[in-house]
């Protein structure tokens, strides 16, 4: 893609999204905590409408915020996001026998990397970065292949479930019961 190209993307993305569009896309691919700062300039959205985003999807229930450290961060809902993660993957065009595949698939590129470089968890790759005389080039595969390993671990875990409770995350058309028979099977 060239630059002009991509300016054009840009400006096709700021007419059909608001600020606020951008502010709860960018919130919601968050793979860890982040400060408003950085997701007003993911959203390229300014601070203070950001921020006041930010805490429309708090109180929503979407966003965590954490007061603890020097910076208040923001953070998804992971169940949240790995529950319709799962329902996604049920109702789209994969069998429970495609996501097994899949799941064979990544745990063997993992214990290919476990192999490959004799330790157990993409942390202990990345201290081989300091432990070992490497060059640039092999620091930098590691590193890549560290947040592969990262990535995979958290798909592990949704594909996982997604195949465990695949009944259940049938879509259904009746409405669930929502009495106090529900808890109170006889």
């Amino acid at each position: 893609m060239n630059e002009d190209e991509s300016d054009a993307d840009a400006g096709l993305r700021d007419r059909q999204t608001t600020g606020e569009d951008r502010v709860r896309m960018a919130a919601r691919q968050l793979s860890q905590p982040r400060t408003a700062n950085w997701i007003a300039a993911e959203a390229e959205w300014s601070h203070g409408p950001t921020k006041r985003a930010l805490e429309r999807l708090v109180e929503d229930g979407i966003l965590h915020r954490d007061d603890g450290g020097t910076h208040t961060t923001y953070y998804p809902d992971y169940r949240r996001q790995a529950m319709q993660e799962s329902m996604r993957l049920r109702d789209g065009d994969h069998t429970v026998e495609e996501l097994t595949d899949r799941l064979a698939d990544m745990k063997a590129r993992i214990r290919g990397w476990q192999d490959e470089f004799d330790v157990e968890t993409p942390n202990q790759l990345r201290g081989t970065i300091a432990d070992e005389a490497l060059d640039a080039d092999e620091e930098d595969r590691r590193r890549e292949i560290a947040g592969k390993w990262d990535h995979l671990q958290r798909r592990i875990e949704i594909v996982g479930f997604a195949v465990r409770e695949w009944d259940f995350l049938a879509p259904t058309t009746e409405p669930a019961e929502v009495t106090g028979h529900f808890l109170n099977a006889d």
